[in-house]
């Protein structure tokens, strides 16, 4: 083909450099991996020096986009230090908030249960309660002051009717100090460093008329059988309990018997546990929350059909046999519900803990303030077989028959008493009148 004039051929180069990239494959046949790049020249201009200008502009362009790019990491890596800080931030201000909900009279919401901690400051909701069980015990009190006042009309001493003016005062005054703080909780006036120096104040108060009515109380001592006494659990704590100090024995048959006054609520807790070695639960009787109460043997449980938590004195009894684990529940003497198969053959283990007042996570020990008795027990028996209804009924009623448990029988002698709990005297029969 015969060349074309200068101008035409001028003209066509931009032509051939913008069509580069369309004619790439078929050229790269034959000249192997290429790459075109496309640059404006003037009809005048220098080819060689435009090549070279665009070579410089792909460097230049090249460097740019490194740039670039350790920019945007640099700044991905600013963007990952803010986010753990605004996390860390957002969690110390969640810290403030649910504090401040606390402490701020009138708000927040109650957890489900009671507090674990039962030494320390107290939410709002447990203040309340707190109040109400300190009300328990002041009556709790003026009860086993009316004790002692009929005592002293039988013995009479001046210095004992003195000593019951100057409690009686005391308390009259706590119960003005719980009113006190009862309406000021109303009006949210207390704070709760204040709320807890006044509980301790009154804490200790009652601590104390425990000390001296119990000292009066030994007077009583020698001059009473030594079954006529009851076991008072007033707060619900991880600390107040009693022990037998006698274990239970293997057995293949029990009856349990006591007297049992409550109106703890919800629940009245743990009435008796016994644990041994890798069981815990080897005999529970529990009533926790909104659960009827329960019998556990090794673990197996029956609901029984109880309705005792009036605030007055009930007798109950539960048999069982390891035979087919038939069961029996008794109430004031009478049969209120019956089963089996709660832990069939098994033998009720020996070398155990056996607690009155709260519930064992372990051995002797474990102590849940949520699942304890709240009230007062009396005439705790255990005998290795199984009572007759007969039997059963004359407990209930008082009968002068009434036999004393072979296994563990109900004296002072046997019972050691922890964290405030405290003995007074009971009589079962005058609790029927």
């Amino acid at each position: 083909m015969a060349a074309g004039p200068p101008g035409s051929r001028r003209r066509l180069l931009p032509l051939l450099l913008l069509l580069g990239p369309a004619l790439g494959p078929a050229l790269g046949q034959g000249l192997g991996q290429t790459r075109f790049i496309c640059t404006s020249v003037p009809l005048d201009g220098d080819v060689c020096a435009a090549s070279a200008l665009g070579t410089g502009s792909a460097e230049e362009l090249k460097g740019t986009v490194l740039q670039l790019r350790e920019t945007v990491l640099q700044q991905k890596e600013t963007i990952m230090n803010q986010k753990e800080t605004i996390r860390e931030l957002t969690a110390k201000l969640g810290r403030c908030e649910s504090q401040s909900v606390l402490e701020l009279p009138g708000e927040g919401k109650g957890r489900k249960g009671f507090s674990k901690n039962t030494m320390g400051d107290l939410s709002r909701p447990a203040a309340a309660e707190t109040l109400s069980q300190l009300g328990q015990t002041l009556q709790s009190l003026k009860t086993r002051l009316e004790n002692l006042e009929q005592f002293s009309r039988m013995n009479s001493s001046s210095q004992t009717n003195n000593l019951k003016d100057i409690l009686q005062n005391k308390i009259d005054d706590l119960e003005k100090q719980v009113l006190s703080r009862v309406n000021s909780l109303e009006e949210g006036k207390i704070s709760p460093r204040n709320e807890s120096e006044e509980r301790g104040k009154i804490e200790s108060t009652l601590t104390s008329l425990h000390q001296r009515i119990s000292d009066l109380e030994k007077g009583q001592k020698d001059n009473r059988p030594p079954d006529r006494f009851q076991l008072t659990f007033p707060l619900r704590t991880n600390y107040m309990y009693a022990k037998v100090k006698k274990s239970l024995p293997e057995m293949y048959a029990f009856s349990i018997c006591m007297w049992i006054k409550s109106s703890a609520s919800p629940g009245m807790g743990t009435p008796f546990s016994y644990a041994v070695p890798g069981q815990a639960n080897e005999l529970v009787l529990i009533e926790w929350g909104n659960n009827p109460m329960e019998i556990l043997i090794n673990d197996k449980v029956a609901k029984l059909p109880f309705a005792i938590n009036d605030g007055k004195w009930h007798h109950i009894c539960v048999t069982w046999t390891t035979r087919d684990g038939v069961w029996e529940a008794y109430q004031d003497g009478t049969q209120t519900g019956n089963g089996e198969n709660l832990a069939p053959y098994h033998p009720i283990k020996p070398q155990g803990v056996l607690v009155l007042g709260q519930e064992q996570d372990t051995l002797g020990g474990g102590f849940d303030a949520t699942q304890a008795f709240v009230g007062e027990l009396a005439h705790f028996n255990v005998w290795d077989r199984k009572l007759s209804p007969g039997e059963v009924y004359g407990l209930a009623t008082c009968s002068s028959k009434a036999l004393a448990g072979n296994v563990i029988a109900w004296a002072e002698a046997n019972i050691d008493i922890y964290g405030g709990a405290t003995k007074w005297t009971f009589e079962a029969c005058r609790q029927l009148n």
